[in-house]
């Protein structure tokens, strides 16, 4: 090797030069990594901080309950065998609409035709037809409602059935650039995998003549029967979206309720958690493998001692729950902390802030779909949500923290509280996604009679 070779060699990088060195190197240092890994838990000063479940206590809660019946119910509301008045609902009252005041204004859509009732013939571009589309689905059979290539997602198999109503000159354009043909479907609002719809709505346009209501709803209830229902179609404006168009959104959660839960009672002015409320197990108690045990040393309270280990309560009252929600209708706010998987620059400011008309919850009983006469169906929790908009994965983890609020005895403001944390642990982990489902969007004002709870 002459000189000139040495000078490079002594100049080049360490991972030219020696790269065995450099991989053991970084071995070393993921090694490193993953043995001082530490969960870290959003440090919460109030009251109620040593019975507030962590992440993981919450998502074993929440997993950890009988899923299929209210998947089973779903199954058969998707299909047209049962519909939401099948529930029925324990001494609950219908609540009222919160009407925007002052700074709460909600923005309108006044103004959007959505029938297309005009009989004059339509030339250019207007003559292109738009049709709305309402759309009921199990979400238990679909990976979401958003196209992603080699998954069963709703937009999929709806683009792909729309297909054959697309004018020759866009098939065409398709065909040359090797594309399937498929249309291009807007909509109301994506929604995740598992995750059901009475009522979504979708819409796509056409400039075919021939194109009629009924030839579209067998192309797509062919599509995947039992699975994928058409639930009415219509002919609407040029200037209708279903999501910009719209008003309000609907949701509906529905909770499954183990024997005993839900009832917790709780006296006028006590909190639904105490320490004389709660079991103490004595330290070193292997017999003991409860997940809502936890270690006393860590909370620091001298009050109880060392050797003993704090049960935390594993019971919640659906009456609490409501309260909670409650507060948090009629206003405008932010609900970043209860969002999930959103960019930076929309975790901030009127791109988090939703307007809540509708909040409330309610024991139900699910309808028995089986063969005994005699026996009832599941008893869960509702939760009915009706807001302007909603944040993504919002309503899950907005439901999950009023169910870890309430078991843990907080106070009825305490999820407004929570809005102004500065980290997102400070909210639960999203509930499982079997129980919600979109219920309807709107497009004219919200009426009372349109609620469930």
């Amino acid at each position: 090797m002459n000189i000139l070779h040495k000078n490079i060699l002594c100049r080049a990088p360490i991972w030219w030069r020696e790269p065995y060195k450099v991989s053991t190197f970084i071995r070393k240092m993921r090694t490193d990594v993953d043995t001082e890994h530490h969960h870290v838990h959003y440090d919460h000063q109030d009251d109620c901080r040593e019975f507030r479940w962590t992440a993981k206590e919450s998502y074993e809660y929440l997993y950890d309950r009988p899923w299929e019946d209210v998947m089973d119910f779903y199954s058969h509301l998707a299909a047209g065998r049962l519909s939401l008045s099948d529930l029925v609902f324990h001494g609950s009252k219908k609540g009222n609409v919160a009407i925007p005041s002052g700074n709460a204004a909600v923005p309108s859509c006044t103004g959007i035709l959505l029938e297309n009732n005009s009989k004059k013939a339509k030339v250019g571009k207007w003559a292109r037809r738009t049709f709305k589309v309402l759309l009921s689905y199990d979400g238990n059979q679909f990976d979401g409602w958003q196209k992603q290539p080699g998954l069963n997602t709703v937009q999929g198999l709806v683009e792909k059935s729309l297909g054959k109503f697309l004018d020759e000159k866009k098939a065409q354009e398709l065909e040359a650039k090797k594309a399937s043909v498929e249309a291009a479907v807007a909509v109301a609002g994506r929604t995740d995998k598992g995750v059901s719809a009475f009522q979504q709505v979708c819409s796509f346009y056409t400039w075919r003549k021939d194109t009629s209501l009924q030839d579209i709803e067998s192309e797509i209830n062919a599509a995947a029967p039992g699975k994928l229902r058409v639930v009415s179609i219509s002919e609407v404006s040029r200037e209708f979206h279903p999501n910009f168009s719209a008003k309000w959104r609907r949701y509906l959660y529905i909770l499954p309720l183990k024997d005993g839960e839900g009832y917790k009672p709780v006296a006028d002015g006590e909190s639904p958690v105490s320490y004389d409320s709660l079991c103490l197990a004595e330290k070193g108690d292997n017999q003991s493998t409860d997940m809502n045990v936890i270690n006393m040393e860590s909370m620091n309270i001298s009050a109880i001692g060392k050797h003993q280990t704090l049960v935390k309560p594993h019971n919640f009252n659906v009456d609490t729950v409501n309260q909670l929600l409650q507060q948090l209708e009629g206003q405008s706010l932010s609900y970043r902390i209860f969002a999930r998987d959103t960019q930076a620059s929309r975790s901030r400011g009127p791109a988090t802030e939703c307007f809540m008309y509708h909040a409330c919850a309610a024991v139900a009983t699910l309808p028995y779909l089986g063969q005994d006469t005699t026996r009832k169906g599941r008893t869960v929790m509702c939760v009915e949500l009706v807001a302007n908009r909603f944040l993504r994965k919002m309503v899950r983890v907005l439901i999950a923290t009023a169910v870890r609020e309430a078991a843990a005895g907080a106070t009825w403001d305490n999820l407004l509280k929570l809005m102004h944390a500065t980290c997102r642990r400070a909210s639960a982990p999203p509930a499982p996604s079997q129980g919600l489902c979109l219920v309807d969007i709107g497009y004219t004002d919200m009426s009372q009679e349109n609620f469930l709870i």
